[in-house]
């Protein structure tokens, strides 16, 4: 089961946006501070990194193999 990547965003009662991604990993994060300052003309004045952005990303690969037999 995958982890659903989503962006919490928190507008308080003063005006103060605060956003939290959760499920992306590593650098990703980085690209929506842009996208959250241009969707709301707004600068951003601290950030930090989630847990998520060391947690490392798990990755499955399945194999199937097929055997062609004659059956008498």
């Amino acid at each position: 089961m995958s982890t659903r990547e989503t962006v919490t965003v928190v507008v308080a009662p003063d005006g103060t946006v605060t956003a939290e991604t959760h499920g992306i990993h590593g650098t990703d994060c980085l690209d929506y501070i842009a996208v959250l300052e241009d969707l709301l003309d707004a600068t951003t004045v601290s950030s930090a990194h989630t847990a998520d952005y060391t947690r490392a990303r798990a990755t499955v690969e399945t194999t199937e193999t097929v055997h062609d037999v004659d059956r008498l």
